[in-house]
């Protein structure tokens, strides 16, 4: 019997987990108590590993077209043009980093370009149903789902599952229901009021800061969004009472901009932002897991909530697909270091931003996840200083019989585990591939490493047989 599980959430991290249930065909349903689907900013900064991960998604050519790179930044003080800069930063591609630049798309352009992904294997999300309740035994779980009737009023039903995931944000109903507790706290000191809307008199190929000049750190950010001709607009507040409507954005930006005037209109989505950083206590209970803002809830800088739920997802689609005690335990202790980790990242960040300093907005290696392992894991509990059990597994050029480029990363793509033998070696089987190098002659499915990258990436010497976890990361080596 096919598995089947259920989603509550249909964000970046609920997506992510359908479309790799539905590519390994494991039944899945995915639920969102909205009636509509969410059309705002909020998490706009993709960061490198999580392009690798659309790579594998099938969706990176998608958020590539759409997408934006760092722009450059100018900078006012009292309405007068001070410097121009650029926010974020550019890196250039190497053999083992394809994409080691952040892209920046708004949050809902990036769940639109999933949601396809996912109906392109029959599956759709269902608005307006809300998970009301769920018990669960050593078979399975049995659900409760709410949807609206145009008539007849509520219509429930009753949704049998071998597994329940909640992906339902920060106010989850599945961690609640579980009892998890949510450690952390909200900062009600600081409060920014964030928004997007156009700007009538700035090039919508900037970003723009304008700031007073008795405190010209402290100002208003208004960054480019893809795909149209409005800005996401950022502004610190103070302890008074604010309505997010546009008359307030208007009267914010006026207060900074001095005698060069910028007419907003058109607002489609506004917020008054607090920092709330919290970790769950546990990410499972028997057959019901938890993940993204369910999971952990993250300042914005640095870029890293939506960026760690896509990739608990891409973590525990494969595991959920096969099934086993053993990987199906895997997913907390793996995911919850990471997070943790994360959470301390983001929070100084925001300490630095709140402080004024300079470096607030840099976007360096440290925010961009391609140092995340699961070294010293129960799937990877060795490790020593070269590449081992539970690091990323980088990309490489290499070459195929005809002379033809291939990047490791092609022999990644698709819900399979991946073996790279080194050398001469027995590379039978589906999804082995051997790797020669320089000078060598690649026969059949051989593949000659001419340049040396993958031996150098890998560490590897010939002999050396290295199995990649299909969510991208090395699971054996020997």
């Amino acid at each position: 019997m096919t598995k089947q599980v259920l989603i509550a959430g249909a964000g970046p991290t609920g997506l992510t987990l359908a479309i790799e249930l539905a590519r390994r065909h494991v039944g899945v349903r995915i639920v969102e108590k909205a009636e509509s689907f969410f059309n705002g900013s909020r998490g706009d900064g993709l960061q490198p590993r999580t392009l690798e991960v659309f790579e594998d998604l099938g969706v990176l050519d998608a958020v590539l077209a759409v997408g934006l790179p760092p722009m450059p930044i100018k900078a006012y003080v009292g309405g007068e043009f001070v410097r121009e800069q650029l926010f974020g930063e550019h890196v250039d591609p190497t053999p083992d980093v394809p994409y080691p630049t952040v892209r920046f798309l708004g949050q809902s352009r990036t769940e639109g370009i999933l949601r396809d992904r996912l109906a392109e294997f029959g599956v759709h999300v269902e608005l307006g149903t809300e998970l009301v309740g769920f018990e669960q035994d050593d078979s399975g779980v049995r659900a409760t789902v709410r949807r609206d009737g145009v008539e007849a009023g509520d219509i429930k039903e009753t949704v049998v599952a071998d597994y329940l995931v909640g992906a339902d944000g920060g106010r989850s109903f599945v961690r609640k229901s579980l009892g998890i507790a949510f450690e952390g706290s909200t900062d009600e000191s600081i409060r920014m009021l964030l928004g997007d809307v156009q700007a009538d008199g700035l090039d919508h190929a900037f970003g723009y800061w304008f700031s007073a000049p008795e405190d010209p750190m402290s100002g208003i950010m208004l960054t480019p969004l893809s795909g149209g001709a409005q800005f996401q607009f950022g502004a610190p507040l103070d302890d008074g009472q604010v309505e997010a409507s546009l008359p307030t954005l208007q009267a914010k930006l006026d207060a900074m901009t001095g005698d060069l005037r910028v007419e907003l209109h058109d607002l489609s989505w506004s917020t008054v932002w607090r920092p709330n950083v919290r970790l769950a206590g546990r990410f499972r209970v028997g057959r019901v897991f938890i993940a993204g803002d369910a999971a952990h809830v993250h300042p914005p800088t640095g870029g890293q909530g939506l960026n760690t739920g896509v990739q608990d997802g891409y973590n525990l689609g494969w595991k959920l697909a096969d099934g086993s005690p053993e990987l199906l335990d895997s997913y907390e202790p793996e995911r919850r270091v990471v997070a943790a980790r994360v959470l301390g990242l983001s929070s100084e960040l925001m300490r630095k931003y709140t402080d004024g300093e300079p470096d607030a907005h840099e976007r360096g290696a440290g925010t961009r996840q391609l140092d995340i392992s699961y070294r010293g894991g129960p799937l990877s509990p060795k490790s020593d200083d070269k590449l081992r059990a539970g690091d990323r597994a980088p990309d490489a050029p290499v070459f195929d019989v005809n002379g033809k480029q291939v990047r490791l990363f092609e022999l990644f793509l698709g819900p399979h585990a991946t073996s790279l033998v080194f050398g001469d070696g027995p590379a039978n089987g589906e999804h082995v591939h051997r790797i020669l190098p320089a000078g060598e002659t690649a026969q059949g499915g051989d593949f000659v490493d001419t340049d040396g990258h993958a031996y150098a990436a890998y560490g590897a010497s010939a002999g050396a047989r290295v199995t990649i976890r299909p969510d991208g990361y090395v699971a054996k080596w020997q």
